[in-house]
């Protein structure tokens, strides 16, 4: 684990087919506070060196209902979201391609609701609401699956998604065989 500027630690990110990838987290409560203030510096510093726009607590091997993001291309404009819930989708849909830390240099177009509201409440425990659209939505729906135990391939047709993953296993073999 190394540090960044900050100070916060840069966790290790959880390849698939890491299990917790596929498990649901919990809600964060008060008894938790904490561990948030630990974590949520953290995932920062691991998603800004990945370099990604998301992260889910379950890459970085927590079950906390927790996700960060930033989609700003100039200036940083971190979100932390503590039990992000996603409470209106447009019936509109949009189709972006997708990546996933966890999936290193896998993409594919995901078709997604266009917009989405979310209840949250931030890193203090102030409850919030944020509406989304384009990259933003599709960042927050995306980490939200994490959440409960989905990856954006499973978004896919059996047939992508089955290509996908065996590509990934195939690129994770061979980067052990030269480590």
């Amino acid at each position: 684990m190394s540090e960044t500027q900050t100070g916060a630690p840069v966790l290790p990110i959880l390849i698939h087919p890491a299990p917790v990838l596929r498990r649901t987290a919990r809600p964060v409560t008060a008894a938790d506070a904490e561990e948030i203030r630990r974590l949520v510096p953290a995932m920062f510093a691991t998603m800004y060196k990945a370099p990604g726009i998301g992260l889910a607590a379950n890459q970085v091997g927590s079950l906390l209902r927790v996700i960060v993001v930033d989609v700003a291309k100039d200036e940083p404009a971190p979100l932390a979201l503590i039990n992000p819930e996603i409470v209106a989708r447009s019936d509109e849909t949009a189709t972006q391609e997708e990546g996933c830390l966890s999936l290193p240099d896998q993409y594919a177009e995901v078709t997604r609701p266009a917009r989405v509201r979310l209840r949250y409440q931030d890193p203090e425990g102030a409850r919030k609401e944020i509406e989304a659209e384009g990259l933003l939505s599709a960042c927050l729906q995306h980490e939200i699956d994490h959440l409960n135990g989905i990856l954006f391939v499973d978004h896919l047709s059996a047939l992508k998604r089955n290509i996908l993953l065996r590509k990934l296993a195939k690129a994770q073999k061979e980067l052990k065989a030269r480590a």
